[in-house]
């Protein structure tokens, strides 16, 4: 061929460019639908990582709980107590110019084993006494006058009703009465050799200071039955934080504010003690155990007629960036993805995820008809329907809309929003299952303290907050049901 049959001259090496830049303009058609290849998009300035929360030492919300601590006390367990502590001398009128002159003076004995028995926040006292009375005496037999003192022992029962409280100070209060009392042996005097009933004399004394006595016998339960040291116990031991998952290193630590009780309810022979301490839970993840500030003090006790019985805990899950970034990654492998009726096209190459603040930061890149990286950012939440983290508000970060908005307006259409946030879905319900069923596990019987149980119930688990740290989202699922602080063994 001359140079007059054809207008060009191509050499060989020519030729070979030519294929080449014919195979990539191939290539850019059949990948991005275009007659020129994708688009490299100007650098985009990244947003800072930014965290609120540290990766441990993480304390989450706190929540209004209360925390019941119950105790059962055999009857027969009390009664045991009653005849250890009060035993010997109970009573003492040393005087015979008091009351009036009454020319009476009398010491009481307890005489054998006091039997009791309970009904509500009434008792019930069977007493066997032993009395010393010395009495004075006047009378004129045969037209003398005759007049003395002259001493007397003998034996009776008597029945006292207690009714039975607490007092704000953590003492055991009683206020009692005699119901009835009978002679076991009655009392005389022997004056001149005659034998002189006293009977109706020492009942009318009986019944004149039938005040004093039971005021003694509440002084003396006052004085010997104090709850305030297994009540402060339990207090203090209800403030040390309790580990709820080693895997998770996570710990619920307590702090009371108020405490409140219900009188004491005796029913078939056992009396039964509740014991509301109201304030708050907290969750936090730490390697070792949190350490408590402060110890919150014993404050008075307050009787009420109805303790309320609800236990918030939070629950917590993880998942690591680099696993969440992977799933993500998993979810785009392999596709490709039409935009504007299938003149663009992208894939998605990468994910990295990240948080900056309260957002989770998605880091993607791109390759097909744009090739560069692109940041979004959307809010983590807890969907309780699917048991999953996804993003709410999900968006283009304000440096990437800027350069997209001129270089790839065709992306800001909302498809590529659309399929981040069908991307951006976490599933955390088996592990939630997981943590459920251990702490149901700790709250069926985890002991505190030597004669001290805690046993609770969980009923409901409603979404709560998403923690971004540097290492991990953290979920916090809130569960709530009862809690109980069985005590088990009560010593004096």
């Amino acid at each position: 061929m001359s140079k007059r049959d054809s207008g060009i001259t191509m050499r060989f090496p020519d030729l070979i460019t030519a294929c080449r830049a014919f195979a990539v303009l191939a290539g850019c058609i059949l990948l991005a639908g275009l007659p020129s290849c994708g688009q490299k998009l100007p650098h985009i300035i990244p947003p800072e990582p930014n965290y609120l929360y540290p990766d441990m030492d993480l304390e989450f919300e706190q929540y209004k709980s209360s925390l019941t601590v119950s105790a059962e006390i055999p009857v027969a367990e009390l009664e045991r107590l009653i005849n250890k502590e009060l035993s010997g001398l109970l009573y003492e009128d040393n005087s015979y110019e008091d009351d009036n002159n009454d020319n009476f003076k009398a010491k009481v004995w307890k005489d054998g084993p006091i039997k009791v028995e309970a009904l509500g926040n009434h008792f019930l006292f069977d007493i066997p006494l032993k009395i010393w009375a010395s009495a004075g005496y006047k009378f004129k037999p045969f037209g003398y006058t005759l007049e003395g003192y002259r001493d007397t022992e003998f034996k009776m029962r008597i029945w006292l009703i207690s009714e039975v409280s607490f007092s704000a100070d953590w003492h055991l209060v009683t206020k009692t009465r005699i119901d009835s009392y009978d002679w076991v042996t009655e009392p005389t005097i022997s004056v001149a050799g005659f034998s002189l009933p006293i009977k109706g004399m020492v009942s009318r004394l009986l019944n004149r200071n039938a005040d004093k006595i039971t005021k003694a016998i509440d002084e003396q339960v006052r004085e010997n039955f104090q709850i305030r040291d297994q009540v402060e116990k339990t207090w203090i031991s209800a403030q040390e934080p309790q580990l709820l998952s080693e895997e998770f290193h996570t710990w619920l630590v307590t702090t009371p504010e108020t405490i409140e009780a219900r009188l004491p309810d005796a029913r078939d022979g056992m009396m039964n003690i509740q014991v509301s301490i109201k304030g708050s839970t907290q969750t936090i993840i730490s390697r070792i155990s949190p350490v408590r500030s402060k110890i919150v003090k014993l404050p008075p006790l307050k009787i009420v007629d109805y303790l309320p019985q609800f236990f918030q805990v939070g629950l917590v899950s993880s998942i690591g960036y680099e696993d969440a970034s992977q799933m993500a990654e998993e979810y785009f492998k392999g596709k490709t993805f039409d935009f504007s009726g299938g003149r663009y096209k992208i894939r998605i190459n990468k994910i990295n995820l990240y948080g900056q603040n309260e957002s989770l930061i998605i880091h993607a890149g791109l390759s097909g008809s744009i090739n560069g990286d692109i940041y979004l950012r959307g809010i983590p939440r807890y969907d309780p329907e699917t048991r999953s983290v996804h993003l709410d508000n999900l968006q283009y970060d304000l440096n990437t809309r800027n350069v997209l908005v001129k270089a790839a307006n065709w992306l800001l259409h909302g498809k590529l929003l659309k399929m981040m946030r069908e991307a951006m879905v976490f599933p955390i319900g088996e592990q939630l299952d997981s943590l459920v069923e251990t702490l149901r596990g700790t709250l069926s019987s985890y002991a505190v303290a030597d004669g001290i149980v805690l046993k609770g119930t969980l009923d409901q688990a409603t979404p709560d907050k998403v923690y971004l740290t540097p290492g991990k989202m953290y979920t916090v699922i809130q569960a709530s049901g009862k809690l109980d602080l069985h005590v088990e063994k009560l010593s004096y």
